[in-house]
């Protein structure tokens, strides 16, 4: 494990910080060296997590993790714009051209966050998969592929047994979160439950308001009502986490 310091710049107002503190990473197994931001206490549990599904013959590795607000936002104008697909609750593209932008929204919002909103803002929150059964570059992160047959269904059976074990768990749960169900997607619970209770609604309509985001006028038109549903609504945990 290797955590060098690092500063990211992610819309500190947002969560009352002066700065955030992250540390550059290398993921276990994965084939690429290439290092990925994530918050210190965060890091030192995923090693751990990996190293003990490892003696279960299980190669868990990261494929997202800090995500600045500059590349959340060109997530959200891509599939805004039709340039990367919009997908229904079923994971099924939609034709988006004629939608209202109230529509477009809902749609986008099952499955991405709101620029400034993503808790991959935190550091503390990973997209996960097995590097032993699925190379990075075949990775969709759909449900498919977390449920048997699929290459990463031990680890998300393993995951669901063990992960609160180091302190993790799945914030996006059917009929618990306004976000579809993520089986790819783990907290760090003991870091992520102390930032989402800071975060500042008003801040995020100021930088919405400053940015070029798609869609941004009809946004901020029912911001308050989004947040409520896309970002405080969130499972907890199934049990006390470390």
């Amino acid at each position: 494990m290797v955590l060098t310091p690092a500063i990211a710049p992610v819309n500190e107002q947002l969560y009352g910080l002066s700065e955030l503190k992250l540390v550059t990473y290398l993921s276990p197994h994965h084939p690429q060296a290439s290092p990925f931001l994530l918050e210190p206490h965060t890091a030192k549990a995923i090693d751990a997590m990996a190293a003990k599904a490892a003696e279960d013959d299980i190669q868990l590795a990261i494929c997202s993790a800090y995500r600045s607000f500059e590349r959340q936002l060109a997530i959200w104008n891509a599939k805004a714009s039709g340039q990367r697909p919009v997908l229904d609750a079923n994971q099924q593209p939609v034709a988006i051209d004629g939608l209202a932008d109230d529509a477009l929204i809902d749609l986008i919002l099952l499955w991405s966050a709101l620029p400034g909103a993503s808790r991959h803002h935190w550091g503390t929150d990973v997209d996960v998969f097995d590097a032993k059964r699925i190379a990075p570059n075949a990775l969709r992160l759909v449900d498919a592929e977390y449920q048997a047959p699929g290459p990463c269904a031990k680890l998300h059976a393993w995951l669901s047994v063990h992960s609160e074990d180091f302190g993790f768990y799945f914030p996006f749960q059917a009929h618990l979160s306004g976000v579809r169900p993520e089986p790819w997607h783990i907290s760090y619970f003991p870091v992520s439950r102390t930032l989402l209770p800071q975060f500042d609604r008003h801040q995020l309509a100021t930088l919405i308001a400053n940015s070029n985001m798609l869609l941004k006028e009809a946004v901020l038109a029912r911001l308050d009502s989004l947040v409520d549903e896309f970002v405080l609504r969130v499972a907890a945990p199934n049990r006390a986490t470390v």
